[in-house]
């Protein structure tokens, strides 16, 4: 099942190419935000599937295209995305040691949105291509074994970057969790829609041009691992997301006027704006185009404030 909000957070199922207004069918379950009745749905899901289906089934919906989506899940209460978490297409020897860090969940910005680039001497912003798992129960020191258990779905997610921020070896915060850098949409795929997340091609455009195309086969330390490690260190609840990192090798330079589509498989198409009030400009190579012309892998701002003269 997809699920989803869509124009002033309405409830809905996706049907096809339209969505079903489900709001009548969980009116009831207490909550005082739209990301709480997205939580309480699903701590709920069993006792309401079979009357979301009913009510999919009754209804024609609407066209997908004449809505406004809306993240769905506005305001999770963690976000604990896995840091450089691929093996880079077989180009790294080993994985890099496990790794996560937390991004605010003001962050978080819908299909059709805008992320905003702030006035901050970044050498570049880019945005991370990922998949991110969305928790279904109250975890806590999660054996590796049984950490499928607690995951409810998946849902597209874009890690949004501002990189090299003095000081440095001080940035990651700063660098990770400004407000619009958390794209996540367009839908939460439930996962039994998904044999194996293990197993989904990824892919994300800019302005028409494709640059991040890659597997999560490739991805380094499995989802499993991924939850036994976050939840050693504190408790998921239902809800929260988890993404699951990148491949860098396609990351480039976000900047103004950028349209910026998210396609992960079965997942949906994800899509959002870049603005830059100070419409600098970066030469438009990847890091993997940047790394095969012996350059460093950041681009090179070419104008606007703060470039190098």
């Amino acid at each position: 099942m997809k699920l989803m909000f869509f124009d002033d957070f309405k409830m809905g199922v996706v049907k096809g190419d339209n969505v079903v207004d489900v709001s009548a069918v969980v009116k009831d379950i207490p909550h005082t935000s739209p990301n709480g009745l997205m939580v309480g749905l699903i701590e709920r899901f069993d006792a309401y599937k079979g009357k979301l289906e009913a009510a999919v089934a009754a209804g024609a919906g609407v066209p997908l295209k004449s809505v406004r989506i809306r993240p769905p899940l506005p305001s999770p209460g963690n976000m604990d995305c896995m840091a450089v978490n691929y093996m880079e297409d077989g180009t790294r020897t080993e994985p890099a040691p496990i790794n996560a860090f937390h991004k605010s969940p003001n962050a978080v910005i819908g299909d059709g949105d805008t992320m905003v680039l702030p006035d901050v001497p970044a050498s570049v912003f880019e945005g991370e291509a990922e998949m991110a798992l969305v928790i279904g129960k109250k975890a806590s020191n999660v054996k590796a074994a049984d950490a499928m258990d607690y995951i409810f779905g998946y849902v597209g997610f874009i890690d949004g970057s501002a990189r090299g921020l003095p000081p440095a070896g001080n940035t990651f915060y700063q660098m990770k969790s400004r407000e619009t850098f958390a794209p996540v949409g367009p839908y939460i795929v439930t996962k039994d829609e998904i044999p194996d997340p293990h197993n989904l091609q990824v892919k994300l455009w800019n302005n028409g041009v494709l640059r991040q195309n890659y597997n999560t086969s490739d991805m380094a330390h499995k989802i499993p691992r991924c939850v036994e490690f976050i939840s050693a260190c504190h408790t998921l609840e239902p809800g929260d997301l988890l993404p699951t990192g990148t491949n860098h090798r396609g990351l480039h330079a976000f900047q103004d006027g950028d349209k910026i589509e998210l396609e992960v498989e079965k997942l949906g198409k994800l899509t959002i704006k870049v603005r830059d009030d100070l419409k600098r400009t970066w030469t438009r190579d990847t890091r993997l185009e940047r790394q095969n012309k012996g350059k460093d892998v950041i681009n090179d701002q070419l104008t606007g404030k703060y470039a190098k003269s």
